[in-house]
């Protein structure tokens, strides 16, 4: 099947919920995907940062085929290895100490607030308040869309949870006018992606810590597209001297295969059994992955080459922005980095994939690049290339 053939026969069944490029994928290999007419693109979106090893890596690959073999699921009811090793690796990873495997990174966030409920309740606070922040994304189920601060994707579904206030992201000031004794938790991302790539500040983060602290309330961080090393950091919470009660994960946590988790400290560890639950979350394939991505991470240094690739990254948007007045900011942090375009500049993303280069939109007009953490300085200049191709085509 071609493009045109697989786009027409997907747009007759499917529901239509997404604005998809007009490109119909066949394979991957190293950081290039190939769509059904053989045309090649550099890949700097990684599936919105999931395929943090690229397509096609081998131990990867043969991880998977082996569980395959031996067993895919089996439920909750029964322990199996690869549940019981991800879990271990996760807590050695986060320095947590409890897991729960989700089916994905909304899942993560459901769970969380679960969490929290569960904690507000026991310790007797009234109203379970949680505080969110504007301009963030946490998905799209009804709980994780409640503390999205982004009213175009909410106010369609009101009402949602109640008691949700959002304060400014990195205005600590404004967490600590909407802090008291009944909240339940502040939820915000280390990194906000959707939002536009803004990275807390220090201050700031260490200042909800100690607001959290001081009303016994539960701290989530939601790692879910800025951890796994995509920042430099296994987590980005590590680049802060913080440590969240509760941590989500997800996306590259299983480089393609559907799984997430929230990870919690003994404090915030409340739930009973009974309390929550998964059919599928953690079963033995999408553990399998989790057990194999990190011991790669582990084995390849996939963290330190990021931190290094995120400068040399960093070092080359800075050139581009420098030479294009249309680009006026450039935000980010390792392999998560963002340009900002003028108002005008609404096509950049057609445009690039047009040179051949797979970017993601965000908010605040930017462009954000999320590219698997395995590239090289060549994938840098190829994109630098195949940018200034594009810019220069528009102008």
């Amino acid at each position: 099947m071609n493009n045109h053939t697989i786009i027409e026969t997907a747009d007759a069944s499917y529901l239509k919920i997404y604005n998809r490029f007009q490109v119909a994928i066949e394979h991957g290999q190293d950081v290039y995907l190939f769509d059904a007419d053989g045309n090649k693109y550099l890949d700097f979106g990684a599936g919105i940062a999931v395929m943090s090893l690229g397509y096609g890596h081998e131990g990867y690959n043969q991880a998977l085929k082996d569980q395959i073999d031996k067993i895919i699921h089996t439920s909750n009811l029964f322990y199996h290895a690869p549940g019981a090793l991800a879990a271990e690796k996760l807590v050695k990873a986060t320095g947590l100490s409890h897991v729960f495997f989700t089916n994905s990174g909304a899942e993560a966030a459901e769970g969380a607030l679960k969490l929290a409920k569960k904690y507000a309740n026991l310790h007797q606070k009234k109203n379970y308040r949680i505080i969110a922040m504007e301009h963030s994304f946490h998905g799209r189920t009804i709980g994780a869309l409640s503390i999205t601060g982004s009213k175009k994707y909410r106010d369609p579904f009101e009402p949602l949870l109640p008691h949700v206030d959002f304060a400014t992201y990195n205005d600590l000031d404004s967490v600590r006018k909407l802090m008291d004794q009944d909240v339940a938790c502040v939820v915000l991302e280390t990194v906000q992606g959707e939002g536009g790539i803004y990275p807390a500040t220090k201050e700031f983060l260490q200042g909800v810590r100690a607001l959290c602290d001081e009303y016994d309330a539960l701290l989530i961080l939601d790692e879910i597209q800025c951890g796994m090393g995509r920042t430099g950091y296994m987590y980005a919470y590590q680049a802060y001297d913080v440590m969240p009660d509760i941590l989500l994960s997800a996306k590259a946590l299983g480089c393609g295969v559907p799984v997430g988790a929230f990870i919690c400290n003994e404090k915030a560890a409340s739930m009973l059994p009974g309390d929550h639950g998964t059919t599928y979350g953690g079963n033995p394939l999408v553990c399998a992955a989790v057990c194999a991505v990190l011991d790669i991470y582990e084995k390849d240094h996939i963290v330190e080459h990021a931190k290094q690739m995120g400068q040399y990254l960093w070092d080359r948007l800075e050139m581009l922005k420098k030479e294009y007045d249309f680009i006026v900011d450039h935000r980010g942090r390792g392999l998560m980095q963002g340009l900002q375009f003028t108002p005008d500049r609404t096509s950049v993303v057609l445009d690039l994939m047009k040179q051949g280069l797979i970017t993601i939109g965000a908010g605040n007009h930017t462009v954000r690049l999320v590219p698997p953490l395995v590239i090289q300085p060549k994938h840098v200049d190829e994109m630098v290339q195949k940018m200034r191709q594009a810019f220069d085509a528009s102008c």
